[in-house]
């Protein structure tokens, strides 16, 4: 569904996301009006490896590779500088939000996709997070080719670390609390 094109709403270990591939403009302006959000927000995205990682960022500080050391796979999103030449959807405003997903669900999705994958909350802007497939069908069901029911989640955001600055900044605090405390 994604590699065609498609919009999905998958579980990870934080929230149920939005998915499209990236590198289809209309799948991801699908996503914002989805999702409602304002064009220049950029949106997350999950990873399958390291490996991805380096394709698509300027450089990886030391501090990432500690936090990612610690955190990754889970609920930490990380964000870079990204890469010259990425497209638009990727490179928002000059850097890009990252993290390896530890759901099973969601990491089997991004490995078979093999791309990036989009990762903003199945909500609209704003609103209160749902934690079940069956309210975000409800709501969303109709705007989304596929929702894959992975059962309830946390229903806590991932903790957003911003490594494009010096010192690095929490941007939110989300399920990892107390970073650079």
């Amino acid at each position: 569904m994604i590699k065609r094109g498609g919009v999905i709403i998958y579980p990870t270990e934080t929230l149920y996301g939005l998915g499209a591939d990236p590198y289809a403009p209309d799948a991801v302006e699908r996503v914002y009006r989805i999702k409602g959000r304002e064009g220049n927000k950029p949106i997350p995205f999950l990873i399958k490896d390291r490996e991805m990682l380096e394709t698509l960022v300027a450089d990886i500080p030391p501090i990432a590779r500690q936090l990612m050391e610690q955190y990754w796979p889970g609920p930490l999103t990380l964000i870079f500088r990204a890469k010259e030449g990425l497209p638009a959807p990727l490179r928002g405003g000059g850097t890009i939000g990252l993290r390896i997903s530890a759901h099973p669900i969601a990491r089997l999705i991004v490995e078979a996709v093999n791309a990036p994958l989009t990762s903003t909350s199945a909500n609209p802007a704003g609103e209160k997070d749902l934690t079940d497939a069956r309210s975000i069908a409800g709501l969303l069901g109709d705007q989304v080719d596929l929702i894959i029911d992975g059962g309830e989640v946390l229903g806590q955001g991932s903790t957003v670390v911003d490594l494009a600055v010096d010192p690095p900044n929490v941007v939110r605090e989300g399920m990892i609390k107390g970073l650079f405390a």
